[in-house]
């Protein structure tokens, strides 16, 4: 068991007041594992209000005046210092013997175009096994077809522009392999949050959100990540959804500019330590 520093900075300019829902709070699902809570600031002070939406996500409105705003988290959270779990033996239900909840995420959605894809993934992976094999080589195919590259973000790009750009962020491995994932009767959700460089070699990239998607096998949801395609120490859940476009970070109704941008997921040292008692005050 170890203990992580998570938090954010993100710092707004909008030219008049902007109304905001912002998903920034560690899912509700990881209270369990809260040491000190990251609750959210912001500079100046405002009043802040909550609610969970339809897939049980920890979302907050406020309205941030014209003008900068500061908004922030710092928190730590208990990590069991062991990777994401694999469970070969893990299979896949038939369509006609899955749960009724989990039906939705067989679906199609905004960035996840099932119909568009559905005959390239037959033919990819039709003869692939049954069960946790195939998400596996799901994530590896999108894995070795995607050029991670930041210069290739772009917040419209779909499941089918990834695939026939062969290049994206982290959102764009996640929503070609759910989208395969769905179009071979496995469902499978998008996921947001934090995820540490622990167990990782140098040099490290700049700290950011990360997303990876859970495929239902077994009766289970089960973390996957065609990104880095390899099981990650010091993942932290924020909020899951069909797909990015349930789980922005923040929907601002208005004229903004992002002017910063920082987010840590750090192992706790002597030096964070120190900082405990302003964490906790």
């Amino acid at each position: 068991m170890s203990t992580l520093r998570i938090g954010f900075e993100l710092i707004y300019d909008c030219p008049q007041p902007t109304p905001m829902v912002l998903m920034l709070n560690v899912h509700p699902s990881c209270a369990p594992s809260i040491v000190v809570a990251d609750a959210l600031t912001t500079i100046p002070a405002l009043p802040i209000s909550f609610y969970y939406d339809g897939f049980g996500n920890r979302c907050s409105r406020l309205v941030a005046p014209a003008g900068e705003i500061r908004i922030s988290a710092d928190g730590l959270i208990a990590d069991t210092g062991t990777p994401d779990p694999v469970a070969l033996w893990a299979q896949q239900a038939l369509v006609q013997d899955l749960p009724t909840e989990v039906l939705v995420f067989l679906l199609g959605s905004r960035y996840c175009e099932t119909d568009r894809l559905s005959d390239i993934a037959w033919n990819l992976f039709e003869h692939s096994p049954f069960g946790w094999a195939r998400v596996q080589a799901i994530c590896d195919f999108v894995h070795n077809h995607i050029v991670f590259g930041y210069e290739f973000a772009n917040p419209t790009k779909s499941a089918w522009e990834a695939f026939n750009e062969g290049r994206g962020v982290c959102r764009d491995f996640a929503h070609l392999a759910i989208t395969f994932c769905r179009c071979m009767n496995i469902p499978a959700r998008y996921c947001t949050g934090y995820l540490s460089d622990i167990g990782t070699q140098p040099p490290f990239g700049p700290g950011d959100f990360a997303g990876w998607f859970e495929a239902y096998l077994g009766g289970q949801w089960f973390t996957f990540d065609p990104r880095n395609n390899t099981p990650r120490i010091g993942r932290v859940l924020m909020a899951r959804g069909r797909d990015a476009a349930d789980v922005p970070i923040s929907n601002t109704f208005g004229l903004h500019t992002v002017k910063n941008f920082k987010v840590w997921t750090d192992p706790v040292t002597a030096s964070s330590l120190a900082e405990l008692p302003r964490l906790l005050s």
